[in-house]
Formats: structure tokens, C-alpha cells, sequence
């Protein structure tokens, strides 16, 4: 079943980058709250990079997982007493937001791993109830961790306000465009867009996104707490 869905997402996403004329992005299977027998499970059909938001989550899972090559994002928001957890554990955090997460993870990241892959999150919308830096601040973040040892700067990721307007929406993801576009002149190296979720993919797809972040389409609707 999974690996069906699997099969849906990835053609999908090619249909995309041909309607758009770009490169297929990579597919970010989001596994939070999903049991570890799932993630076994897409990774056999031969999905190798998933998303959790929470640490402790990720840690459980990666532990019984262990023995399977997978690449690990954190893809949800991070306090900064969770660093050093973070830091050790995942190969990308997505979620970097403010100088201070910058110098947490850069002294915690273990010398015998590489580089921690870091993406810094744009709110893009300027929503209150979302994390993510201001466009505005985006230039000085990117510096602080260019600069940091032990983490390699890739590129922003971004969750848009949710609207039922697929022009406001896509016109978020191409601000996120122009600010990658812009980031990407200033630091050699950079190449990682993260936008789109399930169901906005071919919008995300179509303004540039390099990964798309699915769950949804992946492993289903997620059920509501004290449903049956």
C-alpha cells in the first residue's frame, strides 16, 4: 500500500517539474507520528529521506531503525535545549531560525559526522503562530552559519499561510524563489528550496521547490486525537 502510494507521489512530482520545465525535486517523506514499521516499510520500496518534527520521536525511530541508510531532516520547530540532541542526530535540520540555534548546533555537532546540513526557515507570510525568520533577516542568518564550523549552509524552507487561493499561495513560494535565487548569488554552494506539502506540490513545484515535504499523500491522513 505504502509503496503504491510511494509509486503516486514520485510520478506526481515528475509530472510537475515536466509542466514546469524544471529538475524533479526530492521527495521528504514527513513520518511524524508514524510508526517505525511504516518508515521500514517506504524505505523498502526505496525512499531514503524522511522528516520528523519532534526530537524524542525521531530518536525512537532512528534507534529501531538503525540498521537501514536512511537520511534524517528535522523539519519542526527546535528549542534550543534540544540542540545538542538535534545536532547529533540528524543529517539536516530545516528549521533554523535565529543566531542562537546556529551557535547550539555548530558546538554540538559531533566531530566524526559531516557537516550538519542546515536550511534556514523563512516565515514567509508573516504569520504569528508560525516560526521562521523575517525575509528581511535572512542575509545575516545565512552569514552566521556559513561562518559556523561543523554545519554547511543549503539553502531556506518555508510552510506558507494556508489559503484556499492558489495564487496566494503560489505567489508565497515565489517570494521564496527570489530569496533563494538571492541567497544562492551570495553563498556558492547553495541548493535546497524546501516548500510544498501535499497539497500544493505542483504550485511549489512550479516556482522552483528542490524538496517537497509529503505526508499526507504518503501514508494518509493523519487521525485526530481521540478518534477511533
Amino acid at each position: 500500500m505504502l509503496a503504491q502510494a510511494l509509486h503516486s507521489v514520485t510520478q506526481r512530482l515528475a509530472d510537475a517539474a515536466r509542466a514546469a520545465g524544471r529538475p524533479a525535486p526530492r521527495l521528504l517523506a514527513v513520518s511524524k507520528t508514524q510508526p517505525a514499521a511504516a518508515v521500514a516499510e517506504l524505505a523498502a520500496a526505496g525512499q531514503r529521506a524522511f522528516g520528523e518534527n519532534y526530537v524524542q520521536e525521531a530518536l525512537a525511530k532512528q534507534a529501531e531503525l538503525r540498521a537501514l541508510p536512511l537520511e534524517w531532516h528535522l523539519i519542526g520547530h527546535l528549542q534550543s535545549n534540544k540542540a545538542r540532541e538535534a545536532a547529533a542526530a540528524f543529517d539536516w535540520v530545516q528549521t533554523v531560525d535565529r543566531a542562537k540555534l546556529v551557535d547550539a548546533l555548530a558546538r554540538h555537532r559531533p566531530a566524526e559526522r559531516p557537516a550538519l546540513n542546515v536550511l534556514i526557515q523563512v516565515n514567509i507570510d508573516g504569520e504569528a503562530s508560525k516560526h521562521g525568520c523575517a525575509p528581511r533577516d535572512v542575509p545575516a542568518l545565512a552569514a552566521a552559519v556559513a561562518a559556523a564550523p561543523r554545519l554547511r549552509l543549503r539553502g531556506l524552507m518555508a510552510i506558507p499561510a494556508p489559503s484556499p487561493d492558489a495564487a496566494a499561495r503560489r505567489h508565497a513560494f515565489a517570494r521564496m524563489r527570489g530569496l533563494f535565487e538571492a541567497l544562492a548569488a551570495a553563498h556558492p554552494g547553495i541548493d535546497t528550496l524546501s516548500m510544498g506539502m501535499s497539497d500544493d506540490i505542483e504550485l511549489a513545484v512550479a516556482e522552483g521547490a528542490t524538496v517537497v515535504r509529503v505526508g499526507t499523500a504518503l501514508f494518509g491522513a493523519r487521525a485526530k486525537p481521540g478518534a477511533g
